[in-house]
């Protein structure tokens, strides 16, 4: 196996994942601040920004001579064992803000509910049942 220090190098979350936290965070920074807060080259914040509007996450907006992003809502977790997330509600706890509540309601599918019993996340509290 590796020594100690080969394996405190991992973090939880992705580049994808710190940088679109950090817009959420602030819709109106700048891809060099990003870079900066997350530790990354500009050019690599680029790439993912490019991937994240691509795959629907998030939409550039010009303001004036900036750009400004807004966070798609609804998005959901591409991978199969997230399946029916929506990345809203890590946003909300990774900045402080309320989920959007305005996002679809999350799906009724019981396999969705079953993998995120699984995943130890609990399902939404719904007052209508």
């Amino acid at each position: 196996m590796g020594s100690m220090s080969q394996r405190n190098n991992w973090t939880f979350l992705t580049n994808h994942a710190r940088v679109l936290v950090t817009i959420a965070r602030d819709p109106a920074v700048r891809l060099r601040d990003v870079a900066a807060v997350c530790g990354l080259t500009e050019r690599t914040v680029q790439t993912i920004v490019t991937d994240l509007e691509t795959d629907g996450y998030l939409r550039r907006v010009r303001d004036g001579r900036r750009n400004r992003y807004e966070i798609s809502p609804g998005a959901v977790f591409r991978h199969p064992a997230e399946a029916g997330v929506q990345v809203a509600g890590l946003l909300a706890l990774l900045t402080g803000a309320a989920a959007d509540p305005a996002a679809p309601a999350p799906s009724r599918d019981p396999a969705d509910a079953e993998a995120g019993e699984l995943l130890g996340i609990a399902p939404a509290f719904d007052p209508s049942t």
